[in-house]
Protein backbone atom coordinates (compact mmCIF):
# COMPACT_ATOMS: atom_id res chain seq x y z
CA UNK A 1 0.00 0.00 0.00
CA UNK A 2 1.46 3.38 -1.01
CA UNK A 3 2.02 6.06 1.61
CA UNK A 4 -0.15 9.10 0.91
CA UNK A 5 2.74 11.37 1.99
CA UNK A 6 5.05 9.99 -0.71
CA UNK A 7 5.92 12.01 -3.78
CA UNK A 8 6.60 10.32 -7.10
CA UNK A 9 9.40 11.84 -9.16
CA UNK A 10 10.97 10.77 -12.42
CA UNK A 11 14.72 11.25 -12.57
CA UNK A 12 17.44 10.42 -15.05
CA UNK A 13 20.68 8.91 -13.85
CA UNK A 14 23.40 7.95 -16.30
CA UNK A 15 21.01 7.82 -19.22
CA UNK A 16 18.34 5.75 -17.48
CA UNK A 17 14.98 7.07 -16.27
CA UNK A 18 13.82 6.01 -12.82
CA UNK A 19 10.58 6.60 -10.97
CA UNK A 20 11.34 7.37 -7.35
CA UNK A 21 8.78 7.40 -4.54
CA UNK A 22 9.98 9.35 -1.51
CA UNK A 23 8.68 11.50 1.31
CA UNK A 24 11.19 14.20 0.31
CA UNK A 25 10.07 16.92 -2.05
CA UNK A 26 10.69 16.40 -5.75
CA UNK A 27 13.36 19.10 -6.06
CA UNK A 28 15.45 17.36 -3.39
CA UNK A 29 15.08 13.98 -5.11
CA UNK A 30 16.13 15.55 -8.42
CA UNK A 31 19.14 17.16 -6.73
CA UNK A 32 20.19 13.78 -5.35
CA UNK A 33 19.75 12.20 -8.77
CA UNK A 34 21.95 14.91 -10.36
CA UNK A 35 24.59 14.25 -7.71
CA UNK A 36 24.57 10.49 -8.34
CA UNK A 37 24.59 11.06 -12.10
CA UNK A 38 27.61 13.34 -11.74
CA UNK A 39 29.49 10.81 -9.62
CA UNK A 40 28.76 8.06 -12.12
CA UNK A 41 30.02 10.23 -14.98
CA UNK A 42 33.21 11.04 -13.03
CA UNK A 43 33.81 7.32 -12.48
CA UNK A 44 33.05 6.52 -16.14
CA UNK A 45 35.71 8.99 -17.29
CA UNK A 46 38.38 7.19 -15.25
CA UNK A 47 37.17 3.58 -15.33
CA UNK A 48 38.23 1.01 -17.86
CA UNK A 49 34.69 -0.37 -18.08
CA UNK A 50 31.51 0.70 -19.83
CA UNK A 51 29.30 -1.62 -17.75
CA UNK A 52 26.83 0.74 -16.07
CA UNK A 53 26.32 -1.64 -13.12
CA UNK A 54 30.04 -1.62 -12.37
CA UNK A 55 30.14 2.16 -12.76
CA UNK A 56 27.20 2.46 -10.33
CA UNK A 57 28.98 0.27 -7.77
CA UNK A 58 32.21 2.26 -8.07
CA UNK A 59 30.26 5.52 -7.73
CA UNK A 60 28.48 4.14 -4.65
CA UNK A 61 31.84 3.22 -3.15
CA UNK A 62 33.17 6.73 -3.84
CA UNK A 63 30.09 8.37 -2.31
CA UNK A 64 30.30 6.04 0.70
CA UNK A 65 33.99 6.81 1.16
CA UNK A 66 33.30 10.56 1.06
CA UNK A 67 30.55 10.18 3.67
CA UNK A 68 32.60 7.87 5.88
CA UNK A 69 35.64 10.18 5.79
CA UNK A 70 33.47 13.22 6.57
CA UNK A 71 31.89 11.44 9.54
CA UNK A 72 35.30 10.42 10.86
CA UNK A 73 36.56 14.01 10.57
CA UNK A 74 33.48 15.41 12.31
CA UNK A 75 33.81 12.96 15.19
CA UNK A 76 37.55 13.49 15.36
CA UNK A 77 40.08 11.49 17.24
CA UNK A 78 38.92 11.21 20.88
CA UNK A 79 42.47 11.76 22.14
CA UNK A 80 42.64 15.03 20.17
CA UNK A 81 39.31 16.13 21.64
CA UNK A 82 40.53 15.38 25.15
CA UNK A 83 43.73 17.36 24.61
CA UNK A 84 41.73 20.27 23.21
CA UNK A 85 39.37 20.25 26.20
CA UNK A 86 42.34 20.21 28.57
CA UNK A 87 43.88 23.23 26.77
CA UNK A 88 40.58 25.11 26.95
CA UNK A 89 40.22 24.36 30.66
CA UNK A 90 43.75 25.64 31.25
CA UNK A 91 42.96 28.84 29.33
CA UNK A 92 39.79 29.32 31.40
CA UNK A 93 41.72 28.73 34.63
CA UNK A 94 44.39 31.22 33.55
CA UNK A 95 41.76 33.80 32.64
CA UNK A 96 39.96 33.35 35.95
CA UNK A 97 43.21 33.65 37.92
CA UNK A 98 44.07 36.87 36.08
CA UNK A 99 40.89 38.54 37.40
Amino acid sequence: MADSRSNVTQVEIYGQTYTVRAESDTSYVRELARFVDGKMREVAERAATVDSAKIAILAALNISDDLYQRERRSQGDPSNAKARVERLIKKLDDALEAR
